[in-house]
């Protein structure tokens, strides 16, 4: 079987998959489980035997036209190259392992058939725009995640906020993909073609005739799908779906593929330094912006969304100084520690009974219920606060080292300015990262307080998916020795100055934090578990305190509206209630947008309903009124019907005598 029949089936057994799923899935219950692992484990392995086959080496291209369109044709094309390779075997890994763990967290779930299929849909969108050579083949996966983010993001519709969620990360992401599909018809116009070679052969030629207004267009879909400034605000919300949801959201699919898309055309925009400069601003505000809110939140699930957004920063910074090798290196590593990251979340949300990290801190022993989310949450979060030698030191050293490199002037693959800013973005990141990750861990694992809640032992496929990606949180930032032949020959190595000062502003950010989380608990620990514990920040009322309250029946009648032993409030004052509330961009949203939108809807009604009618009604009266008239002339009476028409005729004749008269 040849690579490019390999490359072929690797999208195509999970959509397969899905379509049975969908189809078979109520009818034969016994099915369900296998045809949702058995496509993704199958897909994994070939992806893996594609990669082995590209080796790193020259690009595998293949393309048959799809069908004719005039001057422009749309082409069935595959462009397999170290990048692609190496995402398309962490698509597998991720997605395996979400269906794996979901046999387990859903088991009891009555759309659990529905559901594993839209999974396997959402696996086959990705692996589609991994491997497509073809702009608008690549567009059709990158709508059809939409598509499945909605739906799994809304799998629990009986409640308001998945509702909402979902409805919110589709049309959100809807906002920056038609800006993003302008722009794919532009550049496909100035490069006669939508084949990704044919265009970065246009760019390289000087062909492209508004670099800037192109890559600005593109840049907002990038923004929508990969949940950066200004258009991350649907992904904290879309914590609402399944945990396993969120894993595969945030470590392998859907914010995945703005990041790529950009490492895959980088000379597009590399066109342009305006878009170069963008971009970069756009990274450093959504690396700074996101921490600040991660170290706000009490959902744990939500702290781990602003994470993503923040790393997904990184990620942009890395592009913006041109280093798409750093960018694809941390989005892997990125995707591994993630994963466990949301995956170890649910085994912690199941054994304690809530989301909140308020409650949790009251609650003592939590780790030893779950030890072994306990220890490979621990073993993510080192790699996400960039710890050597676990796997997020390397990549984001590399990320930073990229920006220094530019920045001090050694390459000019980007413009300087780009370069301090996402070095200096990038360091105050660091210690923010640090921050809020050591928060989240002394919060869930270091509680005191009533016993926590004994829910029983999760299910093994739960607690082995942990370990299995705990391997690569640990071990994949060793590999990067050998990974410069993946990433066209260019070395990862950290540069020793921002290594040296990115580890130890992190380790500072996560001191800071556990003398903050010692000097609040200290303070909270005369509090009577009884008490409900009010805070100047927590209004009563908020739906902060009515969402905590909820859960104080799961150990008996204790209640806080704010936990007293929070170190983020200490460390944020007064700015923690409006990182709380991710800045209030929201707020602002329904003041510029929603708000008149839906005053134009309600003047269009007026006008439709009190104007348009209004006419129409007075079209319609007349010929009503005339009606009327004549119906009742039609009385059937023969006498009335000839004393009618003899006073007619005198009339006529009285007129003629005048007429004559006249004359």
């Amino acid at each position: 079987m040849t690579t490019t029949t390999l490359a072929v089936l690797v999208p195509l057994i999970p959509f397969l998959g899905a379509a049975a799923g969908l189809l078979l899935g109520h009818a034969a219950p016994g099915f369900v489980r296998p045809l949702a692992v058995l496509p993704s484990l199958t897909s994994l392995v070939l992806a893996v035997l594609v990669a082995v086959h590209q080796g790193g080496d020259q690009a595998i291209d293949a393309h048959t036209e799809l069908t004719p369109t005039g001057s422009v044709p749309i082409e069935l094309a595959l462009h397999i190259d170290g990048f692609a390779a190496l995402v398309a075997v962490l698509v597998g890994v991720v997605a395996s392992c979400v269906q794996i763990y979901s046999t387990g967290y859903l088991r009891d779930d009555p759309r659990y058939p529905s559901y594993t299929a839209l999974v396997s849909l959402f696996t086959s969108a990705m692996l589609l725009v991994v491997y497509s050579g073809d702009l608008i083949v690549l567009l059709v996966g990158w709508e059809i995640m939409g598509i499945c983010s909605y739906f799994l993001v809304g799998h629990y519709w009986e409640t308001p906020e998945a509702r909402a969620a979902s409805i919110k990360a589709f049309l959100v992401t809807k906002l920056g993909d038609v800006p993003f599909l302008i722009g794919l018809f532009a550049l496909a116009t100035d490069a006669g073609s939508f084949r990704i070679t044919t265009v970065l052969g246009t760019v390289a030629s000087g062909g492209l005739h508004h670099p800037t207004l192109v890559a600005l267009l593109l840049l907002a879909g990038v923004a929508g799908k990969s949940a950066q400034f200004p258009l991350h605000t649907w992904l904290p919300d879309a914590m609402a779906g399944p945990t396993p949801v969120s894993a595969l959201i945030h470590a392998a699919t859907m914010v995945a593929a703005g990041v790529y898309f950009v490492a895959r055309l980088l000379p597009v925009f590399q066109a342009s330094s305006a878009a170069m400069v963008v971009l970069a601003v756009m990274a450093a505000i959504t690396m700074a912006g996101s921490a600040l809110a991660a170290l706000a939140q009490d959902d744990i699930k939500r702290v781990l969304a602003y994470s993503t957004i923040g790393q997904l920063g990184y990620m942009t910074g890395a592009l913006a100084v041109g280093d798409r090798g750093a960018a694809v290196f941390h989005l892997l590593s990125h995707g591994a520690f993630k994963a466990l990251l949301f995956l170890a979340a649910g085994v912690i949300i199941h054994a304690s009974g809530t989301n909140s990290l308020a409650v949790m801190s009251r609650m003592k022993d939590l780790r030893i219920r779950v030890p072994d989310a306990y220890w490979t949450m621990t073993v993510a979060l080192l790699a996400l606060v960039a710890i050597p030698p676990f796997s997020g030191f390397f990549s984001k050293e590399a990320v930073l080292g990229a920006a220094e490199h530019v920045a001090t002037g050694h390459t000019e693959q980007a413009p300087g300015a780009a370069g301090w800013i996402v070095l200096v973005a990038g360091l105050i990141t660091a210690v923010l990262t640090a921050a809020y990750a050591t928060r989240l861990w002394l919060l869930a694992f270091r509680g005191r307080g009533a016993e926590a809640p004994d829910h029983g032992r999760q299910p093994l496929t739960m607690t082995v998916v942990l370990w299995v990606l705990a391997v690569p949180s640990l071990a994949f930032g060793l590999a990067y020795g050998p990974l410069p032949d993946w990433f066209d020959g260019r070395d990862l190595t950290p540069v020793l100055t921002t290594s040296v000062l990115g580890t130890g502003l992190a380790l500072v950010g996560g001191l800071v934090t556990y003398g903050a989380w010692r000097h609040t608990s200290a303070m909270a620990a005369g509090v009577p578990l009884g008490a409900v514990v009010a805070h100047p920040d927590a209004d009563a009322g908020t739906v902060e305190a009515e969402a905590i309250a909820m859960h104080a029946p799961a150990f008996g009648d204790v209640a806080y509206a704010a936990d007293p032993a929070d170190p983020g409030r200490l460390l944020l004052g007064p700015l923690h209630r409006h990182a709380a509330v991710g800045f209030h961009l929201d707020a602002v949203y329904d003041v510029l947008f929603v708000r008149p939108v839906q005053a134009g809807a309600a003047l269009v009604r007026f006008l439709d309903r009190e104007v348009v009618d209004t006419y129409v009604r007075g079209a319609g009266a007349l010929p009503r009124w005339l009606g009327a008239a004549v119906r009742r002339a039609q009385t059937g009476n023969v006498q009335t019907y000839v004393s009618a028409l003899l006073a007619g005729t005198v009339v006529l004749v009285v007129a003629a005598l005048l007429v004559a008269t006249g004359a």
